[in-house]
This record gives structure tokens, sequence and C-alpha cells, in this order.
């Protein structure tokens, strides 16, 4: 059998695994009239917004496919271009549809038991781990022993990084429009609670966050993980004289392996029953982690000379993911003392508390820098860069696993909100409200991951964009050089300040909407007639699909207007300003995002007032300040610094 086959083989069981649970969640039978629903409304406005959002996205692939084509680069790395892109729509429409089935399972199987709630919501996040890295796997394998050049398959980069900018800001833009909408009108001046049947906007936050935090958190890391891959089989080509000819395939391998390892951890966690949920969560992570450890171990030892150094790299990336995730969930949990720290500051007004965790934001980038750091130099001791590539590669190849945590909270969220407003109990709102507290830890932890994971990955984009051009050395004192540094750390700000915006001006829309509603519409807040939640998903979708046209377009030409009329040397600086800068604002804004909104959740449950009082108001503002943060504009710049590397490589040939 090629050695293509056996990560492809991998590749098609995890998903043929990710069916079998998808299966069995659509099975799980719903008693509740009224909960099936709402439901239904939650998925049909994600399918619209998501249908609405490919249509858009098909002429952006079509005509970049063609430039691509026409331009010289090659009409084989369009085509990959176009396979990348379909292949990460899919995996955000698997990941869509099993969340808006398993939100009202969820809430039904938390009538029974916090544990079987548990069950269902972590198997939805699993279909969507799965096919992500079986999706990934499955098209570079197939790919490479059709094609045979791995710098051709840049262009699969290239098209998931584009499907992945437009999920992650036009679902970020949507999801933070309603959420902002629905805190502002319903917490803060109507003063009633959270996913309240009686808000407008509240189906409209529930349809938010599967576009935003499943379908846009999947499309990033399918991104990173394809990217990660693409970029080692490069630079294991490059390597070959050191490492041997099977240095390119090790990190299919690896990918493999981690997949396995994944498969593992999910029989762990469904095999618990009993102990919390959040170390429920974390035993199949760490066990993922050591057996995907010890797997890399013997393939490495049989695969590539220098064995202990690729090996070392291994463990780097894998360690860095780790430290990074905790020291994420330390900074935003409302266990931990920074959060609570921030609560505290709220005591005296909005102003305070949003001072306070933007100052948390910023301190907290102090270790997710040096364990970056750290990784790099490790990994280059280790095995040069190859090993920075081969590291990337370990810390995202349990990302099978990782993503599930992450992608679960949604689904908990979801089911807390339908629990609410379908009326299912004191009992089972309870457990999903447990279920989404742990679901707000794991994404956290999960936000964490993806921003190392970017910067690893597009550091070892920079570096292969280099080699491609055959420039090892870069002279900082090139005025060429310098402008690009320039230019590549204003990009970040500005695409933070375009996301940001729209986020802005979507919200304003929506709160106008929830106002006139209560307004206009008798008999709301008695419960005696429905809100049109229709009109407010509306407002979402559209303000969504037209803000996000702008922030793509700017990250696909800014690196090609810089390299093709100053030159590689300036897109090198350009590449280099916007990683260090998009990394740092990066961890910035989800951190201090992250604390703003469980600094409220902190006062919620019963601290310092409780709900309802002048502290939990500040804390709603705070969080409210913190959604475009920490769910639109943050995660869509892990995006930028890897697109326009990835651009850069596919204009390589022709610069």
């Amino acid at each position: 059998m090629s050695q293509e086959f056996i990560a492809a083989a991998v590749a098609v069981l995890a998903l043929v695994v990710a069916g079998v649970l998808a299966w069995r969640v659509k099975k799980q039978k719903v008693e509740s009239q009224e909960a099936e629903e709402i439901a239904g409304a939650i998925h049909k406005g994600a399918m619209a917004f998501l249908n609405k959002e490919y249509k858009i996205l098909i002429v952006f692939v079509i005509i970049v496919a063609a430039i691509i084509g026409f331009t010289g680069i090659g009409w084989m790395t369009s085509l990959c271009f176009v396979i990348g892109a379909l292949f990460s729509a899919i995996a955000g429409n698997i990941g869509m549809r099993i969340a808006t089935l398993a939100n009202v399972r969820t809430a039904e199987a938390a009538k029974k038991s916090l544990f079987k709630g548990l069950k269902v919501a972590f198997s939805s996040g699993s279909v969507m781990g799965l096919s992500v890295t079986g999706l990934g796997l499955l098209g570079i394998s197939v790919l490479y022993y059709f094609i045979g050049d791995p710098e051709v398959l840049y262009g699969f980069g290239f098209g998931a990084s584009s499907v992945a900018l437009f999920a992650r800001v036009g679902g970020g833009i949507y999801t933070k429009a309603a959420d902002v909408g629905a805190d502002l009108v319903g917490k803060v001046e109507a003063g009633i609670p959270e996913d309240d049947p009686r808000n407008p906007a509240t189906i409209a936050d529930n349809v938010g966050d599967n576009v935003g935090d499943v379908a846009g958190m999947g499309a990033d890391l399918f991104e990173s993980y394809c990217d990660s891959i693409i970029a080692a089989m490069v630079l294991g080509v490059l390597g070959a004289v050191e490492f041997g000819p099977q240095a390119i395939f090790l990190p299919l391998f690896l990918a493999a392996a981690g997949i396995i390892a994944s498969l593992i951890g999910n029989i762990v966690i469904n095999m618990r029953k009993s102990g919390k949920p959040h170390s429920i969560m974390n035993s199949g992570i760490y066990v993922a982690a050591v057996l995907m450890a010890i797997g890399a171990y013997f393939i490495i030892q049989r695969t590539v000379e220098n064995p202990m150094g690729v090996f070392g790299a291994v463990i780097t990336g894998l360690v860095a993911g780790i430290v990074i995730g905790l020291v994420t969930e330390y900074y935003t949990s409302d266990h931990r003392k920074p959060t609570q720290d921030v609560a505290k500051a709220a005591q005296t007004g909005a102003a305070t508390g949003i001072i306070s965790g933007f100052a948390l934001g910023m301190i907290s980038t102090i270790i997710p820098v040096i364990a970056v750091c750290l990784a790099i130099f490790a990994a280059y001791e280790f095995a040069g860069i190859y090993g920075i590539a081969i590291a990337a590669v370990g810390m995202l190849s349990t990302l099978g696993i990782t993503l599930a945590t992450d992608s679960y909270g949604p689904v908990a969220d979801n089911a807390a909100g339908i629990a609410e407003m379908a009326g299912m109990g004191q009992e089972a709102r309870e457990r999903a409200e447990e279920l989404d507290a742990v679901g707000n830890t794991t994404a956290a932890i999960g936000k964490g991951f993806a921003i190392g994971s970017a910067a690893l990955t597009a550091l070892v984009l920079l570096v292969s964009f280099g080699q491609v051009v055959d420039i090892s050395i870069v002279n900082l004192l090139e005025y060429k050089v310098i402008i690009g540094l320039f230019l590549g750390g204003l990009l970040p700000c500005i695409f933070a300040a375009l996301t940001m915006k729209s986020v802005g001006k979507a919200a304003a829309d929506m709160v106008d909407e929830v106002r006139r509603q209560f307004k206009e519409i008798p008999g709301i807040m008695e419960g005696k007639n429905k809100p049109d939640y229709q009109r407010c998903v509306s407002i979402s979708t559209s303000a969504a699909l037209r803000e996000m046209i702008i922030p793509g377009v700017l990250a696909v030409l800014a690196p090609a207007v810089v390299g093709f009329l100053i030159g590689p040397e300036a897109l090198i600086g350009l590449l280099a300003g916007a990683l260090v800068t998009g990394f740092l604002l990066a961890v910035i804004m989800a951190n201090a995002g992250g604390s703003w909104d469980n600094a409220k959740k902190f006062v919620e449950a019963g601290n310092l007032g409780g709900k309802g009082s002048e502290t939990h108001k500040a804390t709603v503002i705070g969080d409210t300040v913190g959604d475009p943060f920490k769910d639109t504009s943050g995660p869509a710049l892990n995006i930028l610094i890897k697109l326009m590397a990835i651009v850069a490589l596919v204009l390589a040939p022709i610069l």
C-alpha cells in the first residue's frame, strides 16, 4: 500500500466514526414538542445563514481560482484551491448540522442526568473534531498521491484559509450582534434573564453560537491543521539529506497517529460514569496527548534519520499547546483570581471593570509569548527548520479531541437556552447550565490553543516562503524590509478595527429592533404574544454577510500588493510584522473578552450582589464589550496571519 493511503485510510476511519456518532445523536428522542420547535428555528436560522454565506463564497472561490490559473501560478494549484475550499465548507456544514441537532437532545438528556447530557453534547463535538481532521488528512493525502509536489498543495491550504476567514468573520459578526443586542436590551434595560423567550433576539443569539463557535472555530482549526501538515511536508523535501527521504511522509503519519489517539481519548470520556464534567473532558485530552507522544516515538524511529531530535520537536509542540491552553484557562476562569478581580473592579462601575479586564488581557500575553519562543528555540535545536514545522504538527495532532471539547461548548449553551425557553424544568436547566459552564472553560482553552497553533503555523509558512523565494537571510536595515514590518504590524490593527466596527453597527441595528418589538408588539413581557424572532435572525444574517467582505478582501490583497509593488523582501517583513502584532493582539482580545464574560458569570453565581445588582449590570456591559474581542476580532486574527502567509506562498512562483 502506498504510504499516502495509510494516512488516507485513518482519515476515512475518522469520518466513519464521525458518521456513527452523528447517527447516535440523531436517534436520541425528543419528548418536548416546544423544545423541538425552538431547536428547529435555531437549525433553520443557522442553515439559512450558512447557505447564504456559501453563495458569496462560491463567487469568491471561482474568481480567485481563475486568477490563480490564468496568472501562471498553475491550474493544478487552482484545482487544489477549489478542493481545499470545498473540504473546509463541508467540515463546517457537518459541524453546524450536528450541533443544531444535538442542542435539544442535550437538553432532553440533561432531564435524566448530567452525564447523559454531557455524552450527547460531547458526541456532537466529536463529530466536528473528527470531520475536520478526517477531511483535512484525506484531502492532503489523496492530492499528494496524484500530484507528487507538496508545494502545489499550498493551494489546498489557501482554499481552506479563505473559507476559514469568511466563516470566522461572518460567523463572529453574526453571533456578537445578536448577543450584544440580547444582553443590552434584555438583561440591562428590561431586566429579564438570559435566553428568556420574551427576548426577540434570543433565537438569533442561539443561532450565532453555532455559526460563530462551531462552523467558525472548525474552519479556523481546519486551516491550521492543513497548513501545518503541508508546510512540514515541503520542508521535509528540503531536509531529505539530513532526515532521509521519508521525512516528507512523517507529517501524514503523525496526523494519522493523532487521529487514533483522539479516538481512544473519545472512548475514555464516554466510558467515564462519575466525576466532574471538566475532569472527565480533561482525562480524554491527556490520554490522547500521552498516546500521541508514545505513538510518535515509534513512528519517528521507523521513518526518519536523527529520530530523537525530531521526536523532541513533536513533544515541544504538544507541551506548548497544553501550556498556552492552561494559561488561557487560568486568566479567564471565574474560579481563578484574575477574573474574580475583574468582577470586583466592576463594583465601582462598568468603566473600572473594563479597565481591569483590558489590563488582564495585556499581562496575559507573557507566558504564551515565552511558550512560543521556547517552542521555537527547542524545536530548532532539536531538528532545525524542519523541527519547527514538526512542532506545529505535534501541537495540532490531537485536534480530533481538542476541537471536540471546544465544539461541545456551544451545544451545551444552546441546550441551556432551549431548556429555559421551552420550560423543561429547573433541574434540566441547572444541569445544562453546569455543562455550559464547563463549555466556557473548554472554549477558553480552545481559543488559546487556536492562537498558539496559529502563531507556530504562520511562522512555519513564513520560513517556507523564504525557502521558496530563496531568501535565507533578511537584512533588517534594508528599507524595504522595514516598510514591510510597519505595514504588517498595521494590518492586524486595521483588521480588528473593521471587524469590531462591523459588530458595533450590527449590534446597534439589533438593539433598535429589540426595543421596537418591546414597544410595538403588545403582550410580549406578559408572555401573551411571541416576539418576531425571524426579524432578528434576518438582521444578524444580513449584517454579517455584508460586513465580512472588506476584511476578507483586505487579507488576500495586502500580501499581493506588497509583494508585487515592493518585492519579496518587503513581503517577508509584512508577514513578520503581522505575525508579531497579530499574535499579541489575538491573545489580548481573547483573554480580556473571556475575563469580562466570566466576571459576569461570577456575579450571576451569587457573588458581589448577584443577578440584578449594579455590579451585575456593570459586568454585563463589560461582557458586551468583550464579545467582539473574544468571538470576532481576536479569533479572526489567527486566520489573518496564516492566510497572508499562505497567499504569499501561492504567489511565490511568480514573484
